[in-house]
């Protein structure tokens, strides 16, 4: 799960992180009241949307007067923001965060998340701030330092302190530096997070050492935990198809591809994806129905990947174990008869009451293409696809 930056800077002050002074709006005359309330005359109006880049992309703009600020408040509210991270379509501005300005003397990067080669929390930081870290490790990695915490003991303050020295800081710097990352640390684990970054660090005039930007994401299986967080979820940012998949427990991810994919299993839902590709066709989608499904979550799965105008093909690929291949026969018919199956259909089941489901099936009345195996079964969906996005034929 993420959350905007101003939200993410909320959460900064509650442990300790220094920022500076900014108020949310919604609206132009929002945004102009509470720059208002800011010391000025440098202030700072930015974008608030679940992705990086927005400075470059023109979403973040200094003004230096209420009227550049009711300005660009205008020009960037209700824009499509286009950044490397959004994709070529961008997003659309609903919300725009109003901050004062600041004394930068430098720009850092500082950021946490977990090393999965390690199973630790690294902490990363950079004398490049301000620039795009993925750029810095792929252009100068010898730039980027690094510490590991153990799990045991956690992020220790010699740890920080190395990591200052290394940025080149004031021994003033350094103190401020270490504070901040600590408490950086404990917001990380506190609120089950996956991501912590600032991206730029900022040192002044007088080595303060402050918050400029703020980007907080969380392990979704953690936010039951934290009703707070859950609160600042901003649906409007997220796909609208794994929005509707949450609501039933479903693994789902949308894709750019021609097939859509409804599976059990997150491994046999990632092997079909690798098969479908080999074939020439490309996963529309991730979904994993789960090995406990019932007809009802089937049938939503289903609705789901007919929602999407791109899929050319459906392939169900279920080998039944503890899910029942006559639950998904169920779930695939009634979903299809409710939405009208107006693309081909194969299917392939194996396993428990595999039988009877491909009794059910063929019973349904459903134009659905049968698939003896795995293999079988994406070379027929990839070739249906093709046929679909040539003819318009369904089966």
């Amino acid at each position: 799960m993420k959350i905007h930056e101003y939200q993410a800077k909320v959460l900064f002050r509650q442990v300790g992180v220094p920022v500076p002074e900014g108020y949310p709006a919604f609206s132009v005359a929002e945004a102009i009241e509470v720059a208002k309330k800011l010391p000025g005359p440098v202030r700072v109006v930015k974008a608030q949307i679940h992705a990086g880049g927005r400075g470059l992309g023109g979403g973040v703009k200094v003004c230096k007067t209420m009227e550049d600020v009711e300005e660009k408040a205008g020009q960037i509210l209700g824009m499509m923001l286009k950044t490397h991270q959004t994709g070529p379509h961008g997003q659309l501005v609903r919300r725009l965060y109003i901050e004062a300005g600041a004394d930068i003397r430098r720009e850092l990067y500082l950021g946490m998340l977990l090393d999965r080669d390690t199973g630790r929390i690294v902490v990363m930081a950079s004398t490049e701030g301000g620039m795009s870290i993925e750029d810095v490790a792929h252009n100068t990695p010898e730039k980027i330092y690094k510490e590991w915490a153990d799990p045991r003991v956690g992020l220790q303050g010699f740890q920080a302190r190395k990591l200052g020295f290394k940025l080149g800081l004031s021994a003033k710097a350094v103190g401020a530096f270490t504070k901040l990352l600590l408490n950086l640390y404990k917001l990380y684990i506190e609120k089950d997070c996956s991501l912590v970054e600032i991206n730029p660090l900022v040192i002044t005039g007088n080595d303060e050492v402050i918050a400029l930007d703020g980007k907080v994401n969380f392990d979704d299986n953690g936010v039951f935990r934290h009703p707070d967080i859950v609160a600042m979820r901003d649906l409007d940012e997220e796909d609208a198809a794994e929005v509707e998949a949450g609501k039933y427990d479903l693994s789902y991810v949308h894709l750019d591809g021609n097939v859509g994919c409804l599976v059990n299993g997150a491994g046999l839902a990632m092997a079909t994806m690798d098969i479908l590709k080999t074939f020439g066709a490309e996963p529309a989608n991730f979904l994993d129905v789960g090995g406990g499904a019932t007809a009802e979550k089937v049938t939503a799965a289903f609705k789901i990947i007919l929602s999407d105008r791109r899929v050319q093909a459906i392939f169900v690929n279920i080998f039944g174990g503890i899910m029942k291949c006559d639950t998904i026969a169920e779930g695939v018919i009634v979903a299809a008869k409710e939405v009208g199956l107006d693309r081909p259909l194969v299917v392939r089941l194996e396993g428990t009451n595999v039988e009877l489901g491909r009794k059910l099936l063929a019973e349904s009345g459903l134009p659905i293409i049968n698939a003896s195996d795995m293999k079988d079964g994406a070379q027929k969906a990839a070739a249906a696809a093709k046929k679909f996005a040539e003819t318009g034929a369904v089966a």
